[in-house]
């Protein structure tokens, strides 16, 4: 394959690019009625994926998954887990082989969506660290990833915040849903570049 990506990128020429943030629908699911998403999310082909957890200061402790994000194209749903468990039809999405599932060092994430979802058997994710190395990228950060692979950089602001606020802000809801969102975008460029390298 023809690498046609940079190895490496500095903070300083990330921090230079202009800064992209998911626009498109935002919806947060905090109940146990889930229909609506299952029936979008079951209707793509790709989504991206990606979980948010309060912060922990205390060295060796992590705690429980708060969010669970899942994004198409245009919609992004931000699944509250601290407040209502996953519904067996979004399950039933994160274990279709037919969807693929685009997230980022998603080992994690995976073992500990069993906390909250015990009876979970996962298939069609796709982790962006073991898919950038055939295209000459070095970097394992979704910041730097996406600073390559798309020339614009995501804000990671929000990492830190309460992810078990009563309500989130704004600014953490558009964080939430573009970190599961531009790994839907980064596995599509790649997947578009791979396909042009063979013709």
């Amino acid at each position: 394959m023809v690498l046609s990506y940079k190895e490496k990128i500095s903070n300083e020429e990330s921090n230079a690019l202009p800064l992209i943030a998911f626009d498109g629908d935002i919806i947060i699911v905090d109940t146990p009625s889930q229909k609506e998403a299952a029936e979008y999310l079951a209707s793509q082909k790709v989504i991206g994926f990606d979980t948010e957890s309060r912060a922990s200061f205390v060295k060796g402790t992590q705690n429980k998954i708060s969010l669970v994000q899942l994004s198409g194209p245009d919609r992004a749903y931000l699944f509250r887990v601290n407040k209502s468990p996953l519904a067996p039809e979004v399950i039933k999405v994160l274990q279709s082989r037919k969807i693929v599932k685009v997230g980022l060092a998603i080992h994690d994430d995976i073992n500990r969506m069993r906390e909250v979802n015990p009876v979970f058997y996962p298939h069609g994710f796709v982790d962006l660290q073991s898919m950038v190395g055939d295209f000459g990228i070095r970097e394992m950060g979704l910041k730097k990833i996406c600073s390559i692979v798309l020339n614009h950089r995501i804000s990671k602001a929000q990492r830190l915040s309460n992810w078990d606020a009563v309500n989130l802000t704004p600014s953490q809801q558009i964080y939430a849903a573009t970190d599961a969102w531009v790994c839907l975008r980064i596995y599509e460029e790649l997947t578009a570049a791979a396909l042009m390298a063979e013709l």
